[in-house]
């Protein structure tokens, strides 16, 4: 059971539920309202046991360390995370214009105007996680999502990866169609490895997608890794007849196979001739107009979510507090007692390595630090407002399949492997 000073602060509880709006492979997201201050917000929401079952409790503690330290005007930032019993919790941005998947399925053309502007705003999110030595891995349609004006925000850091002095990534780690050549080529021959280049290249495929309506490579989830080499090194891609020559050529600099010679950074991008006139300042205050704009009167989801919440989830969240409740009063079973002490075991391990967090009472202290010049924070915690679960005193997924890195795992993650393969995750980085 949760520590009594935990309920003094965020939980469940500060928040209204509203509505379901999508479910990944072990997450659900739902818009909730905070109490106090009335705010809007996605909650994403992981069951414990899941987690561990399908062995991606360090994926999850990895998606918490790096949102904690990261905050960006084109990235779906994290507000809160917290636990109960049952589920871990993360509050996030809440973007109300859908995912470009959505839009793209609900038949809509995009404008080459429009995705100019989608093309802008990912540069400066990667840019920005590249100086946070970030490599996200899935970026795709999926992932980036549309607020209410039409500009573009990167989601899901569930595979993200953190890189520094000179590492390597070399899982295979991604959504096949938008994954770069190398990581498919390191995976084979076990080569040098890859860095942030292969988000670059994510981005071509979307931008090429978004624009096009199917993507530059014939590519699916039931593709070896081996014919997927051959077809990069036989296969050229084909581009539009009607698109600017010069969108042709940067798109050419993004989709190229070398990761050396690929455009892969802000400057790159800035001495494209496609991108000369932009004015990159107006594009981060987000002072240029969208060239879609969301209807307003709806919400940009697959309505069935919500039925599927209220009609056939055996937990639905709506009823959690009575159940919690009534879970608690009852004795815990006696049947399968050693699965039922592992998995105890393991559950207890996951409430004590928890990362709770809290931006807005960051927030408000580094205001207070502000206007107290010098002040120092007397407690030696600094600003962390992120700390384990029990000793707290302030407080969209992935396919299945490949893991992030476990060598770059965060700390805390070590102490799961006590649980041995149900809390951690195996493989090679």
């Amino acid at each position: 059971m949760l520590s009594f000073s935990h309920y003094l602060h965020i939980n469940f509880d500060h928040f209204q539920i509203l509505r379901a709006i999508g479910k990944g492979s072990f997450g659900k997201v739902c818009i909730v309202q905070k109490r106090d201050t009335e705010k809007m917000y996605a909650m994403k929401y992981m069951n414990k046991q899941q987690c561990i079952e399908r062995d991606e409790v360090r994926n999850v503690f990895r998606e918490l360390e790096i949102l904690q330290e990261i905050e960006h005007v084109f990235l779906v930032n994290l507000w809160y995370s917290f636990q109960d019993e049952e589920d871990m919790f993360m509050v996030v941005d809440l973007l109300l214009g859908g995912d470009l998947r959505y839009h793209l399925q609900q038949n809509v053309q995009f404008s080459e105007d429009a995705v100019r502007l989608y093309l802008c705003e990912m540069t400066l999110a990667l840019d920005y996680l590249q100086s946070q030595h970030i490599i996200h891995r899935d970026v795709k349609p999926d992932n980036i999502l549309l607020d209410e004006q039409g500009h573009a925000h990167l989601t899901d850091f569930n595979i993200a990866t953190i890189i520094k002095d000179g590492e390597r990534a070399t899982a295979l780690a991604g959504t096949k169609p938008y994954m770069a050549p190398e990581i498919f080529q390191s995976f084979v021959s076990g080569g040098t490895g890859y860095a942030i280049e292969v988000d670059w290249w994510s981005l071509g495929v979307t931008v090429f997608e978004v624009l096009r309506g199917w993507r530059p490579y014939d590519i699916h989830a039931s593709n070896s890794v081996e014919s997927l080499i051959q077809l990069f090194s036989t296969v050229s891609v084909q581009y539009s007849p009607t698109w600017p020559k010069d969108l042709v050529s940067l798109l050419r600099k993004l989709l190229t196979v070398n990761p050396e010679h690929r455009f892969s950074s802000l400057s790159d991008m800035q001495t494209a001739p496609y991108l000369s006139d932009v004015n990159w300042d107006a594009v981060y205050e987000k002072k240029m107009e969208a060239g879609f704009v969301p209807n307003k009167g709806r919400l940009h989801c697959d309505p069935t979510f919500e039925l599927e919440e209220m009609i056939l989830e055996s937990r639905p969240l709506h009823k959690k507090k009575k159940r919690l409740a009534k879970n608690r009063s009852r004795d815990n079973s006696k049947d399968s007692q050693s699965e039922n002490d592992y998995l105890q075991e393991c559950l207890e391990v996951v409430q004590q390595e928890f990362m709770i967090f809290n931006r807005e009472k960051l927030k408000k202290r580094q205001e207070e630090g502000q206007s107290e010049a010098g002040n120092y924070d007397a407690s030696g915690d600094g600003d962390g407002e992120a700390e384990s679960g029990a000793a707290d005193e302030d407080a969209n997924e992935p396919e299945p399949g490949p893991e992030a890195d476990p060598e770059h795992a965060p700390e805390s993650a070590s102490k799961l492997s006590m649980c041995g393969s149900v809390c951690s995750s195996p493989g090679s980085c």
